[in-house]
C-alpha cells in the first residue's frame, strides 16, 4: 500500500527519456520495485492455481508490460518449482479515458474469439489499473455470457476513490493513492507507455499532450 502523503522520487534519480524530462513530477514506483512486487504476485498466484489449466487473458494497451513480466515470472517458476500452471493467452482491449478523465463509456475492441473460452475451467485476467472499478465490472459482465467455470483478476494498481463502486480484483501489486500515474505502459492519450517507471504527470504534460 502506498500511502496518501507519498511524495516519490525525484527524476534525476533515475533514467528518464529526455522527450519526458519537463512532463513529469515525480518517479512514483520504480521499475525495480515493480519487477520485485510482480515476481511476489507469480508466487501467490502459483500457490493459488498451481496445477490448473489457465486462460491468460491481457487487457490491452496498458496491461501488456504487467502481463508479459508476470508471465514470465511464472513461467520461471514452472521450471523451477513442483507445480506448474499450463497457459494459454488472449487478447482483448479496453477503451474508456480521455485525457486524465472517464469518459463514462466503456469500448470494448477485439475479444472476438472469445468463445474459445467457453467452459474453460479457469481464467486469469490481466489488468493495468483498477480506477472506479466499472471498466473491469464491464468486462467481467462480457465475459460470463462464455461461461468460464471461474475467473480471477490480476491488476497492477488500484487506486484509492470515492468514485470506486467498491470492486476488488484478486491479486494486487500496489494500492494507490487517487492520483493520476502513467508508465510502465499505462498512457495519458497514448503517451508514456515507453516509460519504464511509474510516474506523475506534470501539468505541464497534461497540456502538451491532452487530445
Amino acid at each position: 500500500m502506498i500511502s496518501d502523503d507519498e511524495q516519490g522520487y525525484d527524476l534525476d534519480l533515475f533514467c528518464i527519456p529526455k522527450h519526458y524530462a519537463d512532463d513529469l513530477e515525480k518517479v512514483y514506483i520504480p521499475h525495480g520495485l515493480i519487477l520485485d512486487r510482480t515476481e511476489r504476485l507469480a508466487r501467490e498466484i502459483m500457490k493459488e492455481m498451481g496445477g490448473h489449466h489457465i486462460v491468460a487473458l491481457c487487457v490491452l494497451k496498458g496491461g501488456y508490460k504487467f502481463f508479459a513480466d508476470l508471465l514470465d515470472y511464472i513461467k520461471a517458476l514452472n521450471r523451477n518449482s513442483d507445480r506448474s500452471i499450463p497457459m494459454t493467452v488472449d487478447f482483448i482491449r479496453l477503451k474508456s479515458y480521455c485525457n486524465d478523465q472517464s469518459t463514462g463509456e466503456i469500448k470494448v475492441i477485439g475479444g472476438d474469439d472469445l468463445s474459445t473460452l467457453t467452459g474453460k475451467l479457469l481464467m486469469l485476467c490481466f489488468k493495468d489499473i483498477i480506477d472506479t472499478g466499472k471498466t473491469m465490472k464491464t468486462l467481467l459482465q462480457r465475459l460470463k455470457q462464455y461461461n468460464p467455470k471461474m475467473v480471477k483478476v490480476a491488476s497492477l494498481l488500484v487506486k484509492r476513490t470515492p468514485r470506486s463502486v467498491g470492486y476488488r480484483p484478486d491479486f494486487v501489486g500496489f494500492e494507490v493513492p487517487d492520483k493520476f500515474v502513467v508508465g510502465y505502459a499505462l498512457d495519458y492519450n497514448e503517451y508514456f507507455r515507453d516509460l519504464n517507471h511509474i510516474c506523475l504527470i506534470s501539468e505541464t504534460g497534461k497540456e502538451k499532450y491532452k487530445a
